[in-house]
């Protein structure tokens, strides 16, 4: 794909004003910790989308919701401004070599197009065997996916397993050993920034005045060069001229790594632990927490919202991929990229999720006590991202407060302090109903709501312990998100009209159990 092509797909996002500003802050966040990951890996096509769009996100859409001019919001999207202007050069650098790709990949369709005239005049259209038309439309999909792009080979979830537990684990632990090494070395926070970037900032604000010197930008550029002078004249208290330059050595002065909490680390299954690596710590504000549902007891005359039926969008059916046994030697993140899973009901690729099965089992242990007293527990999954995949990681037991019915996450800056400091992504949620049905109940889908806006593979986990039963569900788009997003009613079972309000993830879905695959358990919760 090229540059252009690129941006239209970066602008093609849903923005809804009704989300909360903290969500659509920390989504911030979010893109451009994927954003690091997939330039790391060499995938520089969806490195630019989500910085793209991250900065049409910042510039565009915030400074209108409706909560950015509230108490402490408008600080954030001051420092959600400065994560635009620290990544412009890195769009700048990046937007070459995806054109020289792209002119490269031209070249080489057109000389096989050819060659295919050539030998196509004997061929009728109605000759074509059914896999070539499998073939040519896996073509076509992958060539608008900017994530299947970079040239590595694409493979299908089901058919790898063992390959993505091998290269989860080694990636995992590679990250876990550079994160380690640096906190050990003491590296300061301006010298890890420089280092991400490789010296992509030398003299980038000379460049950006001499080309702005009789060359019309795009209105992006314009408005990020705006911004960059308003930024920096409030930090230092005054106003710029235009050509003012800055000194790049005052850039990223600003940014903060979050301190880490204490908490407690239980042993995980299977192997020792393994810490997802830090790329990028740039959370800013808050992911959704469970809120706190109401305290109206269950009441056994209210109809219960069905089980999702397991014939939704099913995921593509790819035909066995051999794969030669590579050792640890040759798993390589940018050597492989897991195709997408699934899709959902609006067209939009969902990323394969691995998911630990002894998770949950090791979730239930934990929600044991909770449990016998009839208090629901609840846990968030963290991982990471590795070749346009999405591995959990880390259970994260957050402080909490629990009833029969509800479970408020309490102390949350303890929590994002944690994660942004790992370097993690939040995935998803697991919660119990200790005495109810394995459904989502309303409150659920309003909770649910917010993790989905911030990454359409987030999922939710429902365990029923005294039914032997679980799920795991998201947001149908359309019309579940919409609808969710559109609701004022309150209460803890009020009904929504559509019947296709939430789907499974599993059967099928975007969501993979991987057996062997290893996750740590962190309990942030204070010792009883």
């Amino acid at each position: 794909m090229s540059v252009e092509q690129i941006v239209e797909q970066a602008e093609n996002f849903e923005y809804n004003p009704l989300v909360p500003f903290r969500h659509w802050s920390r989504s911030a966040g979010t893109l451009l910790k994927e954003a690091e990951i997939y330039e790391s890996e060499g995938n520089d096509q969806q490195a630019y989308l989500l910085l793209f769009r991250h900065a049409r996100l910042i510039l565009d859409r915030l400074p209108n919701h409706p909560e950015a001019r509230l108490d402490g919001n408008a600080n954030v999207l001051q420092q959600l401004r400065k994560d635009v202007l620290r990544n412009f050069p890195k769009l700048e650098a990046l937007k070459p070599r995806i054109n020289k790709r792209h002119e490269r990949y031209r070249k080489l369709l057109k000389e096989r197009d050819q060659a295919k005239a050539t030998n196509s005049q004997a061929t009728s259209i109605s000759r074509r065997s059914p896999a070539d038309i499998a073939h040519e439309r896996s073509h076509s999909r992958r060539l608008s996916n900017p994530a299947l792009g970079n040239g590595s080979e694409a493979l299908a979830a089901g058919e790898n397993r063992e390959l993505a537990i091998q290269l989860a684990h080694k990636e995992i632990r590679r990250r876990a050993t550079a994160r380690k090494a640096i906190r050990q070395a003491g590296i300061s926070e301006e010298r890890e920034q420089g280092r991400r970037t490789a010296g992509v900032w030398a003299g980038w604000d000379d460049n950006l005045v001499r080309n702005d010197r009789g060359v019309d930008r795009d209105s992006l550029s314009k408005q990020m060069q705006y911004v960059r002078f308003q930024v920096n004249g409030a930090d230092a208290g005054t106003s710029r001229h235009p050509n003012t330059q800055v000194s790049p050595e005052n850039h990223g002065k600003y940014f903060q790594y979050p301190d880490i909490p204490r908490y407690k680390v239980q042993k995980q299954l299977g192997e020792e632990a393994r810490v997802p690596s830090p790329l990028n710590k740039l959370g800013v504000a808050r992911t959704p927490s469970p809120p706190a549902k109401d305290t109206a007891p269950y009441r056994h005359d209210q109809p219960i919202p069905p089980r999702p039926s397991k014939d939704g969008i099913s995921r593509p059916i790819s035909p066995p991929q051999p794969m030669a046994n590579p050792t640890q030697q040759d798993l390589q993140p940018a050597t492989f990229t897991f195709k997408p899973a699934a899709y959902l009901e609006n067209g939009t690729p969902l990323r394969t999720v691995w998911l630990p099965p002894d998770l949950r089992h090791r979730f239930l242990s934990i929600a044991l006590p909770n449990t016998k007293s009839n208090l629901e527990t609840c846990g968030i999954l963290c991982g990471t991202l590795i070749s346009n995949a999405l591995f959990v990681s880390k259970l994260v037991i957050p402080e909490q407060e629990s009833t029969s019915d509800t479970c408020e996450m309490m102390n949350e800056s303890d929590f994002f302090n944690y994660v942004d400091g790992e370097d993690l992504m939040v995935l998803g949620w697991i919660h119990t109903h200790p005495t109810q049905t394995c459904f989502m109940s309303s409150r659920d889908l309003h909770t649910h709501c917010g993790y989905q806006v911030m990454m359409p593979e987030s999922f939710a986990i429902v365990c029923a312990p005294s039914r032997g039963d679980w799920g795991a569900f998201r947001l149908t788009d359309p019309p579940g998100m919409k609808a969710v997003l559109n609701c004022t009613q309150s209460g803890l079972f009020h009904p929504h009209p559509e019947s296709n309000i939430y789907t499974d993830v599993l059967r099928p879905g975007h969501v993979y159990e991987a057996k062997g695959l290893c996750f740590e358990v962190v309990d942030l919760r204070p010792a009883s």
